[in-house]
Protein backbone atom coordinates (compact mmCIF):
# COMPACT_ATOMS: atom_id res chain seq x y z
CA UNK A 1 0.00 0.00 0.00
CA UNK A 2 2.79 1.85 0.19
CA UNK A 3 3.50 4.16 -3.56
CA UNK A 4 6.77 5.37 -3.20
CA UNK A 5 9.06 8.00 -1.50
CA UNK A 6 7.13 11.07 -1.36
CA UNK A 7 10.00 12.52 0.37
CA UNK A 8 13.08 13.01 2.83
CA UNK A 9 12.83 15.51 5.47
CA UNK A 10 15.69 17.21 6.72
CA UNK A 11 16.53 18.84 9.65
CA UNK A 12 18.67 22.42 9.18
CA UNK A 13 19.66 24.92 11.41
CA UNK A 14 20.18 27.46 8.64
CA UNK A 15 18.06 26.89 5.18
CA UNK A 16 20.22 29.59 3.31
CA UNK A 17 23.28 27.86 4.49
CA UNK A 18 21.69 24.25 3.53
CA UNK A 19 20.32 25.84 -0.10
CA UNK A 20 24.01 26.81 -0.93
CA UNK A 21 24.93 22.70 -0.65
CA UNK A 22 21.23 21.12 -2.16
CA UNK A 23 20.64 23.82 -4.88
CA UNK A 24 23.72 26.21 -5.59
CA UNK A 25 26.46 22.69 -5.25
CA UNK A 26 24.25 19.41 -5.92
CA UNK A 27 21.78 21.61 -8.60
CA UNK A 28 18.83 21.08 -7.33
CA UNK A 29 15.65 23.16 -8.44
CA UNK A 30 13.96 24.86 -5.34
CA UNK A 31 10.65 24.34 -6.11
CA UNK A 32 9.32 26.84 -2.75
CA UNK A 33 9.22 27.69 0.24
CA UNK A 34 6.76 27.86 2.87
CA UNK A 35 6.02 27.86 6.59
CA UNK A 36 3.81 25.34 8.07
CA UNK A 37 3.15 27.01 11.62
CA UNK A 38 1.15 24.15 12.95
CA UNK A 39 4.39 22.20 12.95
CA UNK A 40 6.84 25.11 13.75
CA UNK A 41 8.68 24.80 10.59
CA UNK A 42 9.69 26.49 7.20
CA UNK A 43 10.81 24.10 4.57
CA UNK A 44 12.01 24.64 0.89
CA UNK A 45 11.15 21.95 -1.67
CA UNK A 46 13.69 20.38 -3.95
CA UNK A 47 12.29 17.51 -6.04
CA UNK A 48 14.39 14.83 -7.17
CA UNK A 49 12.62 12.85 -9.73
CA UNK A 50 9.15 11.68 -8.37
CA UNK A 51 10.30 12.37 -4.70
CA UNK A 52 11.56 15.47 -2.91
CA UNK A 53 14.40 16.95 -0.60
CA UNK A 54 12.42 18.82 1.94
CA UNK A 55 14.68 20.94 3.97
CA UNK A 56 13.02 22.22 7.67
CA UNK A 57 14.22 25.26 9.92
CA UNK A 58 12.55 25.43 13.27
CA UNK A 59 10.54 28.73 13.22
CA UNK A 60 10.46 27.46 17.28
CA UNK A 61 13.39 26.52 19.33
CA UNK A 62 11.09 24.67 21.19
CA UNK A 63 9.74 23.06 18.06
CA UNK A 64 10.01 19.74 17.17
CA UNK A 65 12.69 20.14 14.64
CA UNK A 66 14.72 22.58 17.09
CA UNK A 67 14.52 19.57 19.50
CA UNK A 68 15.67 16.97 16.71
CA UNK A 69 18.68 19.30 15.96
CA UNK A 70 19.07 19.90 19.39
CA UNK A 71 19.26 15.87 20.24
CA UNK A 72 20.68 14.30 16.73
CA UNK A 73 22.05 17.17 15.21
CA UNK A 74 21.40 18.17 11.61
CA UNK A 75 20.14 15.45 9.32
CA UNK A 76 17.73 13.24 7.95
CA UNK A 77 14.92 13.84 10.43
CA UNK A 78 12.16 11.76 8.76
CA UNK A 79 11.25 9.73 5.63
CA UNK A 80 7.77 9.70 3.97
CA UNK A 81 6.01 7.34 2.50
CA UNK A 82 2.77 8.07 0.00
CA UNK A 83 -0.50 6.50 0.29
CA UNK A 84 -3.86 6.62 -1.17
CA UNK A 85 -5.89 5.99 1.48
CA UNK A 86 -4.13 7.66 4.85
CA UNK A 87 -7.35 6.37 7.12
CA UNK A 88 -7.24 3.15 6.19
CA UNK A 89 -3.62 3.04 6.36
CA UNK A 90 -3.35 4.43 9.72
CA UNK A 91 -6.19 1.80 10.75
CA UNK A 92 -4.22 -0.54 9.42
CA UNK A 93 -1.15 0.08 11.29
CA UNK A 94 -3.01 0.53 14.33
CA UNK A 95 -4.54 -2.93 14.09
CA UNK A 96 -0.94 -4.58 13.51
CA UNK A 97 0.27 -3.16 16.63
CA UNK A 98 1.93 -0.03 15.19
CA UNK A 99 2.38 2.82 17.89
CA UNK A 100 0.81 6.06 15.89
CA UNK A 101 1.43 9.99 16.67
CA UNK A 102 -1.13 10.81 14.59
CA UNK A 103 -4.65 8.77 14.61
CA UNK A 104 -6.17 11.32 12.42
CA UNK A 105 -4.04 12.89 9.42
CA UNK A 106 -3.44 16.65 9.85
CA UNK A 107 -2.37 18.58 6.93
CA UNK A 108 1.27 19.47 6.30
CA UNK A 109 3.70 21.35 3.89
CA UNK A 110 2.32 21.93 0.15
CA UNK A 111 -1.31 20.99 1.61
CA UNK A 112 -0.73 17.07 2.21
CA UNK A 113 -2.90 15.13 4.29
CA UNK A 114 0.38 13.47 6.96
CA UNK A 115 0.22 11.12 9.88
CA UNK A 116 3.44 10.38 11.63
CA UNK A 117 4.49 6.78 13.06
CA UNK A 118 6.39 6.45 16.46
CA UNK A 119 10.37 5.54 15.72
CA UNK A 120 9.75 3.11 18.18
CA UNK A 121 7.82 1.38 15.69
CA UNK A 122 9.46 1.57 12.93
CA UNK A 123 13.19 0.71 13.77
CA UNK A 124 14.08 4.50 15.02
CA UNK A 125 13.08 5.80 12.03
CA UNK A 126 10.45 8.90 11.85
CA UNK A 127 7.80 7.96 9.54
CA UNK A 128 5.39 9.75 7.92
CA UNK A 129 2.75 8.89 5.58
CA UNK A 130 1.69 11.02 3.16
CA UNK A 131 -1.85 11.36 0.78
CA UNK A 132 -1.44 14.15 -1.98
Amino acid sequence: MLENIDHIGVAVKDLEEALKVYRDCLGLEMAGVEEVAEQKVKVAFLPVGDSEIELLQSTDPQGPVARFIESRGEGIQHIAFRVQNLEEKLAELKAKGVRLIDEKPRYGAGGARIAFLHPKSTGGVLVELCER
